[in-house]
């Protein structure tokens, strides 16, 4: 059996971190021209989660921490390019003297999907989908039926489906399969998952489409919609669950891969955000540097209760705080990595 699916993920996903100059600049150091771009401010004051992709085109963003509609924004990012991305003045992305995280995915692609042509799905969709890494973009337009079915573009069942409303101002749900299709969650508040059919209609999804009920926030006749879907890659992304233990040597979950990037959210009682780590902001352990999907605010430093370890196969919860590592509660992450646990010629990972 292969060791990993992938054995350099950084052609795939990569963080960037960079200063902004509060004019022109260009971001060319990845190893792949990205199709989802998502950049947050870390320092600055309060500046919105932007999240572009290639699928609705480059000054197109929504914000993961809020409900609006999909804006345009000249100067925000203006392209995707073949080792990054380029950008304008906006201070969102670009205020002079501010840094800020980039977090970079490749898909790449291209798909449409007639359903009544192909028989795949009950909705026509588009995209962009690299089923190497299981990552797609999905586009469609809603038909406002009870139930509908979308072709995702991947080879194998998406593990987690980030959607969002392109039209008007509605939350953001996800799937995530620790979840099940029964209960979604909501990317862009601190709320615990919740349940209704009318969201995934309580169909999981399948190796070809995932189903969407008829809520106004996937579903609205003659309303776009936009999806990032995932499907796991041994040696590359991972998504599960874990319990907490209460304690600072809190709970280890093995990934299988060297983390790169994780965010975890706790899946009951509200008030708990959607935190993010990765391995550029913090090089070496611990990380403690974190910025929250679901808020505009500044990145947070230096507090010994939100903290894990980044290790040779996994991640280590250290702190018994109930928003990370609190006895007996659930969580939810995702994962890419940096580099898989041993590579598919059986070379081990070393640890930080």
């Amino acid at each position: 059996m292969a060791y990993t699916d992938i054995d350099k993920p950084s052609d795939y996903f990569e963080t960037v971190i960079y200063s902004g100059n509060g004019s022109t600049q260009s971001i060319s150091s990845l190893d792949f021209q990205p199709d989802w771009t998502w950049i947050k401010a870390r320092s600055g004051g309060t500046q919105s989660n932007n999240l572009y992709d290639s699928v609705r085109g480059a000054t197109k963003y929504l914000r993961s921490d809020g409900t609006g509609a999909e804006g345009t924004q000249a100067n925000g990012l203006t392209s995707f390019d073949s080792d990054g991305f380029s950008m304008g003045a906006d201070n969102g992305n670009n205020g002079s003297g501010y840094t800020y995280a980039s977090w970079n995915w490749k898909a790449g692609t291209s798909f449409t999907n007639d359903a009544s042509s192909t028989g795949v799905g009950s909705i026509d969709s588009a995209g962009s989908a690299n089923t190497d890494a299981g990552f797609s973009i999905v586009s469609w337009t809603g038909d406002g039926n009870t139930s509908g079915t979308i072709k995702h573009g991947l080879s194998t069942k998406p593990s987690m489906i980030i959607s969002k409303n392109r039209d008007s101002a509605e939350n953001w749900f996800c799937y995530h399969k620790s979840l099940g299709a029964t209960k979604y969650i909501r990317l862009n508040i601190v709320n615990a998952a919740g349940s209704a059919t009318s969201i995934w209609n309580d169909t999981e999804p399948t190796t070809s489409v995932f189903t969407v009920g008829n809520d106004t926030a996937v579903n609205s006749n003659n309303v776009k919609y936009i999806a990032y879907c995932f499907a796991e890659k041994q040696g590359y992304s991972k998504f599960g669950s874990y319990i907490g233990n209460g304690n600072a040597d809190s709970t280890f979950i093995y990934t299988g891969f060297s983390p790169a990037w994780v965010m975890i959210k706790r899946t009951t009682a509200s008030s708990y955000n959607w935190m993010i780590f990765d391995n550029k902001r913090n090089t070496f352990n611990v990380i403690n540097n974190r910025l929250l999907a679901n808020t505009s605010g500044a990145e947070i430093t230096g507090s010994s209760t939100h903290i894990l370890d980044f290790v040779s196969n996994g991640f280590k919860i250290r702190s018994s705080n109930s928003a990370i590592g609190g006895g007996a509660d659930p969580y939810i992450y995702m994962a890419f990595a940096e580099a898989p646990f041993v590579s598919s010629t059986g070379v081990p990972a070393t640890a930080r």
